[in-house]
């Protein structure tokens, strides 16, 4: 397979299956998120509950893009990414997945709804930390901290939003809806008794939405890292996409070279006037292989990898020069700047991509986690957050709460935890419905510590894997 040696062979499958069991436990500790209301409501029944949202994963996965998925990858440093010791790449993927899968087992194992957002960020984390350690990171980066604050600050955020938004929505319902309405809306299910057809419809629907946007965002996830495998592992076949004529390059290539035109270095500051000469050279490097005879139109197998690196800093360089106010670029300049650069016509179209069979694989295996193994979170959302059962509004207003921001996320490329999205949100709801008082202490402090604790130990956990396996292979 790809013409690799049997070690690395072996290596690779072993970072597939992986990659491939992370995004399973993933679907199995997250299904809660989107069951446990037409569970407790009876909805559904469980089994054509998990069914259902294994369905809906699956069809989120296929149909949400890549935008978070790249988001992940360029959490970690160009020079981390562009590594040419495939046993180095190993140990990377290997540390990431390793420290996320025991923390998912372990707060799966005790019920509790942590986070595989929080989880594979922090073994990220732990991963650029320890590179920065090795002799052979030469830049001192360790991690892409801007992207690394811009995530941090949607995790961080959205479990907020969903609380407050959920507390909002339960007033918002409990003053427009009719009296009449408000009486089944807002009444406990009866055990074993179908709720009326119409709040049934909402809550089915409600479900399939936090399930597809679920699969949409954390199925991402795992296309991530089934990228950094294959970039890591088999560079010549996926370090850029291939099939892409390079010379679509050239009008982007002219267009970067336009704005760098219109810069005045001098008035830069030292550290990006540094950045603009290294992107001059990239550019040099590109442009003269790109204008070079290419057989069948492809840029050469060992060449990929370099021409990776240079697309990736002429994308990251530039857009920190653009960033700093002292650049003066107009309106127009930044432009045509992030088209040259953007995802759709610009430079990362060429780095920013997925096989088809990556998407298919993670899809299935996220479905497939998703009707298995759920029902110790689904006690615990379902009935530990919450004194009360959990009411037909209740339950309705923390998916749709769910639901609507999980997507708003994945359409601006950025990673949420649906676990703590959907759990603050029935907190809120239960809030909303008799106070502070209608909580479980015990629940929610274990889930807060659950919460505060998932990125310093899966830091920890990848940090000491990475600089195990790098010692090992």
């Amino acid at each position: 397979m790809f013409g690799l040696e049997t070690d690395v062979f072996i290596l690779l499958f072993i970072s597939l299956f992986a990659a491939c069991a992370f995004e399973f436990v993933n679907g199995f500790h997250d299904t809660a998120n989107a069951v446990a209301t037409v569970i407790y409501t009876n909805a559904l029944k469980p089994t054509a509950a998990v069914v259902w949202s294994g369905i809906c994963n699956f069809a989120g996965v296929l149909l949400g893009g890549i935008g978070v998925a790249m988001g992940i990858v360029n959490l970690l440093p160009v020079e981390l990414l562009v590594d040419q010791n495939v046993y180095h790449s190993v140990a990377m993927v290997l540390a990431l997945l390793l420290s996320a899968i025991i923390w998912n087992l372990g707060t799966w194992y005790f019920g509790l709804p942590s986070s595989s957002s929080h989880t594979l960020i922090g073994s990220i984390l732990g991963v650029g930390l320890a590179f920065s350690t090795m002799p052979d990171n030469t830049a001192g980066s360790a991690v892409n901290w801007d992207k690394a604050i811009e995530t941090g600050q949607a995790l961080l955020l959205s479990p907020l939003l969903g609380f407050s938004l959920a507390i909002v929505l339960m007033f918002v319902l409990r003053r427009s809806v009719p009296e009449e309405v408000k009486d089944q809306l807002f009444k406990e299910p009866k055990k074993n008794s179908l709720p009326p057809s119409w709040i049934r419809g909402i809550l089915i629907a409600t479900c399939s939405l936090v399930s597809f946007f679920h699969g949409s965002n954390d199925g991402q996830k795992g296309v991530g890292l089934i990228m950094l495998i294959l970039i890591g592992v088999v560079p010549f076949h996926f370090a850029i996409q291939s099939d892409l004529d390079p010379r679509l390059l050239q009008p982007n290539i002219a267009g970067i070279e336009q704005t760098i035109a219109a810069l005045d270095s001098n008035q830069l500051s030292p550290v990006n006037r540094d950045r603009l000469a290294r992107t001059r050279i990239e550019l040099g490097e590109l442009k003269e292989l790109v204008n070079a005879p290419l057989v069948d139109h492809k840029i050469p197998k060992e060449e990929r990898l370099n021409v990776r690196r240079d697309l990736l800093l002429i994308n990251s360089n530039m857009n920190k020069i653009a960033d700093d106010e002292s650049a003066n670029l107009s309106a127009n300049q930044l432009a045509l700047l992030k088209k040259s650069l953007g995802e759709e016509s610009g430079l990362r179209r060429f780095t920013d991509y997925a096989p088809l069979w990556v998407i298919l694989m993670i899809a299935l295996s996220l479905g497939l986690g998703t009707m298995i193994g759920w029902r110790r979170i689904v006690v615990t959302v379902g009935e530990k957050i919450g004194k009360q059962h959990l009411t037909y509004a209740q339950g309705a207003s923390a998916e749709l709460v769910a639901a609507s921001m999980i997507g708003l996320a994945s359409a601006m490329k950025l990673p949420v935890s649906t676990t703590h999205v959907l759990s603050s949100g029935i907190a809120g709801s239960m809030v909303a419905s008799k106070g502070v008082k209608n909580l479980q202490a015990g629940t929610i402090r274990n889930i807060a510590l659950a919460w505060v604790l998932t990125l310093p130990v899966s830091m920890l956990l990848a940090f000491t894997f990475y600089l195990l396996f790098r010692w090992l292979l």
